[in-house]
């Protein structure tokens, strides 16, 4: 139930085909309910008042029975119950795998706003612009304590964690300003945690980028922080200590000193910044150290950016940001080795 123009509407607004469907499946799986419980307490209440003590009635057993009755009673709701799991599993897959050119948004949440950050290192505030009709992913962290990313009119709400990753996507059908809420308590100001989502046609969208531009994208960002904390002077080509070169990883299964892998995204890069013994790479020493309590998690997430833009070049150079979508990919040395 919300609040528009001073009038209570009982139902959110879709923005989204899938929030219509989902609404379809709860209001169906509640009828079920009805028709499968409604009678159920209509026949208690029905015999408590009939067979209530002191009433005249035939309290004789009688020994009678219907199979059919019976069977049918037990396989029909069976049959029904399965039909709306199936719907609802297939609604829930679909809803937890992304899109491979999904638009990807970062977002910070702490006490108490939610800060967003655009791959051309667009910054907003308790606002979050996104393009009507092109799917949309979001990586978030919380900096502080759990909160709850949650878009009523998408139906989507997603747990926003500390010291972890979690992510969403959603598709917008349809232009709009829509509210952002934080649906986990988080403190004392948890109800000014509020802020909205701005769906805009694809030309008014570009529009707005190029308005709020900034002189360096979230990944070169990445790039100079990289170099100022002093990651390049290890994991760089000319680097005098031996550690694993970066191009071309992320995405890809990393080899690990202990016998297993781990898949090098997101997770991955924050743990080796934050707590480098945790995955130490096949054929490495852990001589890393942590970085700790002197990077922010919206720093750590534009060096993301930036590792996921490298890519090997065909001369086992990184190749530059600017270059790197033209750039042939081929297998880098660290794979090789994987079975």
């Amino acid at each position: 139930m919300e609040s528009v123009n001073g009038l209570v509407r009982f139902w959110p607004e879709t923005a989204s085909a899938y929030a219509g469907e989902l609404d379809s499946l709860l209001i169906w799986f509640s009828v079920l309910l009805a028709v499968l419980v409604v009678p159920v307490f209509i026949g208690l209440a029905w015999f408590a008042i009939h067979y209530r003590a002191g009433a005249d009635v035939d309290r004789r057993p009688r020994a009678s029975g219907n199979w059919k009755l019976e069977v049918g009673w037990m396989v029909v709701p069976f049959l029904l119950s399965l039909f709306f799991f199936f719907w609802a599993a297939s609604l829930y897959v679909r809803l937890n795998e992304p899109p491979a050119d999904a638009l990807q948004i970062d977002v910070i949440a702490k006490q108490w706003m939610w800060k967003a950050q655009h791959p051309g290192g667009q910054r907003e505030i308790d606002r979050l612009h996104v393009p009507v009709g092109e799917p949309v992913r979001l990586t978030m962290i919380s900096q502080d304590v759990i909160h709850s990313f949650y878009v009523p009119a998408l139906r989507v709400k997603q747990d926003v964690l500390p010291d972890r990753y979690t992510s969403l996507w959603f598709e917008i059908d349809r232009p709009g300003r829509y509210a952002l809420r934080c649906a986990e308590y988080c403190g004392t100001a948890h109800s000014r945690m509020t802020g909205e989502v701005v769906a805009l046609p694809a030309e008014a969208y570009q529009a707005w980028l190029e308005r709020a531009e900034t002189p360096l994208g979230l990944a070169e960002r990445g790039e100079r922080l990289f170099r100022s904390f002093g990651c390049s002077g290890c994991h760089g080509a000319a680097g005098p200590v031996r550690a694993p070169r970066l191009e071309g990883v992320f995405g890809r299964p990393v080899p690990l000193a202990d016998g297993g892998t781990v898949l090098a995204d997101a997770r991955y890069v924050r743990d080796s910044i934050l707590f480098p013994r945790r995955h130490v790479v096949a054929g490495f020493e852990p001589i890393m150290p942590s970085f700790r309590g002197q990077i922010e998690e919206d720093e750590i997430l534009q060096i993301v950016a930036y590792i996921r833009s490298l890519r090997w070049g065909a001369a086992d150079e990184p190749t530059p940001l600017g270059e790197a979508e033209a750039a042939p990919e081929r297998t880098p040395p660290w794979a090789e080795d994987l079975p």
